[in-house]
């Protein structure tokens, strides 16, 4: 059976009660994100050396662009949702906090897991090719660093439980208090040069997007007129915070030195999370509407099967081709980023890159479709939270570092075994068993 008949039978088996745009927004966020990184990480020759660049770096009247690809709090807002609709289920079902957990880090840790070792193979190849060891901390680190996503949702979902009690006390509460912490960590960063406290806002900023997603789960939206209230207000505090205030313009990595809106998370994020929610809420019933379309629900279904996989190498996909066009003369790399012809080359560039891309999805995407037997032995809650951190400590070192020697020559080494240890200590790492899902 084609993978095409597959995702129309479930679509065809969608419950009536499923919110279908969690799962259109869940995938139309992550491919934005796909292209708008395979978009900003530029190379060309010039005098006859390749240029390794960053578009929003080397052009910075593009920088604009990422107030429209910067996806990320859409995601956080489904997974909110989503979480909120498992841990009402599990309410339902009397489940405790490990039998929850166990199901969200198998679908969350496994695939990334998987990635580690295949890059941690490849580094250990180029070693004995003798390439040189700055050139395998760069490919792998790029490769890698879409990754720090995963570790803090996956420190997210370990907090699910605690933030959903506290929606169910405060409500909306929860999420301004959420966000006035991450204004008081914002102060303390910009007014009094505390730096350190900024990453504190790994949580606090994206717990308060988190929470919007119970808010539209537990049916808590406001009349549309307000919803559009709300997306204009946070459209307006971007603007302020960014052209009045000491906040950068790109809302995706750090193309200002020393300061960036999402290294650490600025309350950038939150303004541009109320104006997205804002929008997208107010759209919600025309798209629900429009997701009755079985052939836009089964392209949707389709996605989601295999969103995890698709996120996770769309990177080193395109590290590989670029390291096939250099060793061919650099072909296709003529062009200088930002210019007329270069824009006019990148459907073409975007093209190729899916066409490598969508088969190696189909091979690997059968990872995050496989659940646990039923008769796997479920870890203590502790076990489980102590192995997820350690897993989020060895994604992160690795999405900062790559395997290579800097900026010490043992921390690839460290973070691998962190990661992986941590996989073996939460009980991941067990024979997996297929089962058919639509992406929930």
């Amino acid at each position: 059976m084609g993978l095409w008949t597959t995702a129309r039978s479930l679509a065809e088996q969608t419950p009536p009660e499923r919110n279908r745009y969690v799962d259109f927004l869940r995938a139309l966020s992550i491919l934005i994100v796909v292209m708008g990184h395979w978009l900003i990480a530029t190379a060309w020759y010039h005098d006859g050396e390749l240029i390794r660049g960053h578009l929003l770096k080397d052009r910075p009247d593009t920088q604009w662009l990422t107030w429209l690809f910067q996806v990320m709090p859409v995601f956080f807002i489904v997974g909110g949702y989503s979480n909120a609709v498992s841990l009402a289920s599990a309410e339902r079902k009397g489940q405790g906090y490990a039998e929850w957990l166990i199901a969200r880090l198998t679908r969350l840790a496994v695939p990334v897991i998987v990635l580690m070792l295949v890059w941690a193979g490849i580094a250990l190849v180029m070693r004995l090719l003798d390439v040189t060891p700055a050139a395998i901390q760069y490919m792998s680190q790029a490769s890698l660093i879409p990754t720090w996503f995963l570790a803090i949702y996956i420190m997210v979902a370990l907090l699910a439980p605690l933030a959903w009690r506290f929606w169910q006390r405060a409500g909306y509460g929860s999420v301004i208090a959420f966000a006035a912490l991450a204004v008081v960590v914002d102060v303390l960063f910009f007014a009094f040069d505390l730096r350190a406290f900024g990453w504190s806002n790994y949580f606090w900023v994206w717990l308060a997007v988190h929470q919007l997603g119970f808010a539209w789960q537990r049916g808590r939206l406001p009349a549309t007129p307000w919803l559009l209230a709300l997306a204009a207000a946070g459209f307006a505090a971007l603007w302020l915070l960014i052209f009045e205030g000491p906040y950068p313009l790109a809302m995706v990595g750090s193309p200002d030195e020393g300061l960036s809106n999402t290294l650490p998370p600025k309350i950038t994020l939150i303004a541009l999370a109320c104006l997205q929610f804002g929008v997208l809420m107010a759209l919600e019933a025309p798209a629900r509407r429009a997701l009755e379309n079985l052939r836009l629900w089964t392209f949707t279904v389709l996605v989601n099967s295999m969103i995890m996989t698709i996120y996770l190498w769309h990177i080193t996909v395109m590290i590989v081709l670029g390291g096939v066009l250099y060793l061919a003369g650099g072909y296709g790399f003529g062009l200088e980023p930002g210019t007329g012809e270069w824009w006019l080359s990148r459907p073409l560039w975007i093209a190729v890159l899916w066409a490598l891309l969508l088969p190696l999805a189909l091979l690997l995407s059968p990872l995050e479709r496989r659940g646990r037997p039923g008769d796997a032995p479920i870890p203590g809650a502790a076990r489980q939270v102590g192995g997820a951190m350690a897993i989020c400590l060895g994604i992160a070192l690795l999405a900062l570092f790559g395997f290579g020697d800097e900026p010490a020559d043992w921390i690839d080494v460290a973070a691998f075994v962190f990661a992986v240890g941590g996989a073996l200590t939460a009980g991941l790492l067990v024979p997996l068993k297929r089962k058919a899902s639509s992406g929930g």
